[in-house]
């Protein structure tokens, strides 16, 4: 318990501090770190040419301008960071390579929570994934993306091995192989997502870049920004869909390294290597 003293010389530092605060806020003090009262200009070109279909050279055609800018202003430097973290998904594997999957046969039964928490986190699931699915898949029409959706996706294996158990789910096809396999898919979409345009182009002999979305002013090619009258923001949707499918499974593949109980490691180092899955 705090004394008299103690709770006054709280609150005269608290005044004090909001006091200081006013002042400097009232002189223009934080100038340079409060955001200015008027939308940058870079915000502005931003805003203008997300989604406009008089300016197409200019557009990226999709009204969500987060996606607009992960996935086509800066898609490279997207794709760069989608690579550091497949390299550190990598990195654990190997560290945790010599580590015995865990198959063996057990009484599920004993395995997990309570029968009541088992039967509404086989309700929840579908609701979970349903969710993920939908903020990837209209990411780029409303806020959300592949990231978010895929992290929304990768909830659901981790409800499933603290409910269940990682035998449980191993045991029904969850496996740490079966998750990188499943990445791989997901980054080769997003590499060839990244040149289908250039693909495309090549065909019919004419310029493009790689990571082009919508036709440019000397690379006329460009995919198209909707389809039967639905939005697609031409790439946008393609590298949300397999940035999902990537970062759902690298984390659940993080989620299952993590559970391998400690004894099992332990054992590992004290023989100085194991059998390898």
């Amino acid at each position: 318990m705090r004394t008299t003293k103690e709770n006054l010389v709280i609150a005269i530092s608290m005044a004090l501090f909001v006091l200081l605060l006013s002042l400097v806020l009232a002189v223009g003090g934080l100038g340079y770190i409060l955001p200015p009262p008027q939308v940058r200009l870079i915000a502005s070109w931003y805003l203008r040419v997300t989604f406009n279909p008089f300016e197409r050279l200019f557009s990226a055609m999709a009204p969500e301008g987060v996606t607009s800018i992960v996935w086509d202003f800066r898609g490279l430097d997207t794709l760069f960071e989608t690579t550091v973290f497949y390299l550190a998904i990598i990195g654990s594997i190997a560290i945790a390579r010599g580590v015995i999957g865990g198959h063996k046969e057990v009484d599920e039964k004993k395995l997990g929570l309570s029968l009541i928490v088992k039967s509404v986190t086989r309700i929840s699931l579908g609701m979970i994934l349903a969710v993920a699915a939908s903020i990837a898949l209209h990411g780029h029409l409303t806020p959300g993306g592949g990231f978010q959706g895929g992290a929304s996706a990768a909830v659901a294996p981790l409800i499933l091995l603290v409910v269940f158990s990682r035998y449980f789910i191993e045991k029904h096809g969850i496996t740490k192989n079966t998750m990188l396999i499943l990445r791989s898919i997901g980054l080769f979409g997003i590499g060839m997502t990244a040149f289908i345009v250039v693909i495309i182009a090549l065909a019919s002999g004419a310029p493009a870049f790689v990571f082009q979305n919508q036709p440019k002013t000397i690379a006329p090619t460009g995919m198209p920004f909707e389809i039967g009258g639905a939005l697609t923001g031409g790439t946008l949707w393609f590298f949300n869909v397999f940035e999902m499918v990537a970062v759902a499974a690298g984390f659940t593949i993080i989620f299952l390294l993590l559970a391998i109980p400690e004894e099992e490691y332990k054992k590992i180092l004290r023989l100085g290597g194991g059998e390898h899955e």
